[in-house]
């Protein structure tokens, strides 16, 4: 199962990337055909490719309580934005009901992102049900938001309705296990990855930085100012941590620091990147209760 359709601008959205964004492709080894076989089907061809003008009504007849009928309902009420009814259509209902509405409200910002961009009229071009589970074929955005590509979506079968799996058998074990914890600690981690990039992203630009004026090292200022960093990191904060890059006198090193800027709720590792002008920079974190590490 692939995540595509989301350009993350948004953190969070990298983790729903996270695992909401399914909801723009579940696509197992890209578009695909639903071809009649041994189980009941409905199929219709459609280009994988087509623009966005001809999304159109559904191409199958869509029965009351089949698995194209909780499909369209999810997009539906994802475009309402209808977010807890939405995810209560699929595996991730163990991580959503015991949200209270003002906790959801905290990822608000980032589900309107992709409530934005849902199509008024979802296409459903197959379906295909084989004992308990179900495909679902879709016209949805694919990597260029402006074209559309047929999507598999899969589903499975609980009591008399269909919900759709939006994460692979662990990561929905994982949810039942920590139920509504389990979108917090997703965010933290992936804004400790996001940190982590950002740091490698640092100590690369660094490299480029001292090869143009030799071999000396730049300040955050300095970086943003040759547009070589994002002028965004000028205030130091991004995603859930706060950054800061000290220099040598000499300019011939530097160190760059990552710290949670609420330790337990956006991070727990704290970072550091270590460039002697010796040898490579070289990243170390750990947990340091949301104190800035220290070069030694």
């Amino acid at each position: 199962m692939t995540f595509r359709f989301l350009r993350f601008g948004s953190l969070f959205l990298a983790a729903i990337l996270f695992v909401f964004a399914f909801a723009f492709g579940c696509a197992a080894g890209g578009s695909k055909k639903l071809t009649n076989g041994n189980t009941n089907a409905n199929t219709a061809d459609q280009n994988s490719n087509s623009s966005a003008n001809d999304q159109t009504a559904s191409k199958i007849e869509i029965a009351p309580g089949s698995p194209s009928e909780t499909v369209r309902a999810f997009y539906q009420k994802i475009r309402e934005k209808k977010f807890r009814e939405a995810l209560f259509l699929t595996n991730l209902r163990p991580a959503i009901e015991g949200l209270t509405d003002l906790q959801l409200k905290e990822f608000q910002v980032d589900l309107e992102s992709i409530a934005a961009e849902v199509p008024q009229d979802v296409q459903i071009n197959g379906e295909v049900v084989s004992g308990e589970t179900a495909v679902v074929m879709a016209n949805l955005p694919g990597a260029d938001p402006t074209k559309f590509e047929t999507q598999k979506i899969d589903l499975r079968r609980e009591g008399d309705h269909w919900i759709i799996l939006t994460v692979d058998p662990a990561s929905e074990k994982a949810i039942k296990k920590e139920g509504n914890n389990y979108f917090y600690a997703l965010r933290m981690e992936t804004q400790q990855k996001e940190a982590e990039k950002m740091l490698n992203r640092i100590a690369d630009l660094e490299s480029v930085y001292g090869m143009r004026h030799q071999a000396n090292y730049a300040d955050a200022e300095t970086l943003i100012a040759e547009g070589m960093l994002d002028a965004e990191m000028k205030s130091g904060e991004s995603a859930g941590y706060r950054f800061v890059i000290t220099l040598a006198a000499d300019k011939k090193s530097y160190y760059a620091t990552a710290t949670p800027i609420e330790y337990g709720k956006s991070g727990n590792l704290s970072m550091i990147m270590i460039a002697d002008g010796k040898t490579p920079p070289h990243l170390v974190q750990k947990d340091n209760k949301g104190k800035p590490l220290v070069n030694k």
